[in-house]
């Protein structure tokens, strides 16, 4: 368990404690009895390394990830359908060490071995402030889209679904797991839309493009009317969407000068607008409703600009689109979908102009580096400043995500 005395602040995570002097909040982000109910909406858990060779059936062994030495003496993550990844060892110290070996399926214990809260995660999101979380694959479950193999995809899917649900069972009401689904295949997909329905999941992960590898328009995507069916079963049990980044495709699309920015940017985030412009424009939430769908981890600035620009085009564009729709695109996304963010000023400065409070949710991104754990009281501070109204505040930090994801608000925050 982390505890505040665990978190060594290394000088190059100093800059996490610097934040500004806040006004007119009613309430706090920090620990405490005057907190707002928060929910981290994008938090990731650690699979044991072995549970996919101990659970999937052995015929599938040979396509799991493996590490092999290259001709250059270095370690590579290889798997068909996927290029190799070069392993790169980093000496962590202080906090980023910590932040690596968090986020397992550990319990918290005491001193003297005693378990003080189940999970190891519940007491480090205590920490931080954070009531409850949305929990997508972290280490080798990031990987099961990762072929273009549907049995492949969907047996690791039920491998992730089975055990991530053992592990949150108990811990439903502030642990809401996600449930993977190899969307390739829709009758697949349905299938384990009806199974992991009755085993209590409350949300699914789909990858941002439905079927994995290079673009191609032949491909089945989102838009296209022959996942009617999976939305009908979706909307039927009453199942949240999400789409986080950097699933369906290689994010690892440019190499040399800058490509970790590169990649970053242009091939892990922005990709994550497909999905949610394909159902907004090609009629899915007229024939579905009651469907919600978010993005996770892909920051919310663009959302303003993407509505924008998708009303401009079934406007301008009208000759050429179709199907004709009852309403704009922007008002399905109003009614229908979410973003979160972690430290984007852009989508703060613009919420409540674009009339987006209902719409955007606030994340930590446990215990990604490139989130706010253990510091994310200074991190909001800096966010989400003084600019706000509370009404604003509260529906970012966790009254959104409760209505997105079926959260019950613990009586003390009513």
């Amino acid at each position: 368990m982390a505890t505040t005395a665990d978190v060594v602040v290394n000088k190059e995570n100093a800059w996490r404690l610097d934040a500004p002097s806040v006004e007119g909040w009613a309430k706090d982000v920090r620990p405490g009895p005057n907190k707002h109910f928060m929910v981290s909406v994008d938090t990731h858990l650690s699979p044991p390394v072995k549970l996919f060779h101990e659970r999937l059936d052995k015929k599938f062994h040979p396509m799991l990830p493996r590490i092999e030495k290259g001709e250059d003496g270095e370690r590579y993550i290889v798997m068909p359908g996927a290029r190799p990844e070069r392993l790169i060892d980093f000496m962590f110290e202080g906090e980023d060490l910590l932040r690596s070996q968090s986020g397992a399926d550990l319990n918290a214990k005491d001193q003297d071995g005693t378990v003080i809260t189940g999970l190891q995660r519940i007491a480090d999101q205590d920490m931080d402030g954070v009531d409850a979380e949305v929990i997508f694959p972290n280490g080798a479950a990031l990987l099961m889209w990762s072929t273009n193999n549907n049995e492949m995809v969907n047996a690791q899917a039920q491998v992730w679904n089975d055990w991530a649900m053992e592990v949150c069972k108990p811990y439903l009401h502030r642990c809401n797991p996600t449930a993977a689904l190899c969307t390739a295949d829709i009758d697949m997909a349905v299938a384990e839309i009806e199974r992991v329905a009755k085993l209590g999941y409350r949300v699914l992960t789909l990858p941002s493009k439905p079927v994995f590898g290079a673009h191609n328009v032949s491909d089945i995507n989102y838009n296209l009317p022959v996942f009617d069916p999976m939305w009908a079963a979706i909307q039927d049990h009453d199942l949240a969407i999400t789409y986080h980044v950097s699933t369906g495709r290689d994010p690892r699309a440019a190499r040399g000068n800058g490509g970790a920015i590169i990649n970053y940017v242009c091939h892990s985030l922005s990709p994550t607008i497909e999905p949610i412009v394909n159902m907004c424009a090609s009629g899915v939430f007229e024939r579905f409703p009651k469907l919600r769908a978010a993005t996770i981890e892909a920051d919310a600035g663009w959302v303003p600009w993407m509505m924008q620009k998708m009303d401009e085009a079934y406007l301008k564009h009208h000759f050429w689109v179709r199907p004709k729709l009852k309403n704009l695109p922007s008002d399905y996304y109003r009614a229908n979908c979410y973003a979160s963010f972690g430290e984007d000023h852009a989508a703060i400065a613009l919420v409540e102009e674009f009339g987006l409070e209902n719409n955007l949710m606030w994340a930590n991104d446990y215990p990604h580096h490139e989130g706010s754990w253990p510091h994310s009281a200074p991190s909001l501070y800096r966010t989400l400043g003084s600019g706000l109204r509370e009404e604003t505040r509260a529906k970012i930090l966790g009254l959104n995500a409760a209505r997105a994801f079926k959260f019950e608000i613990p009586q003390t925050y009513r």
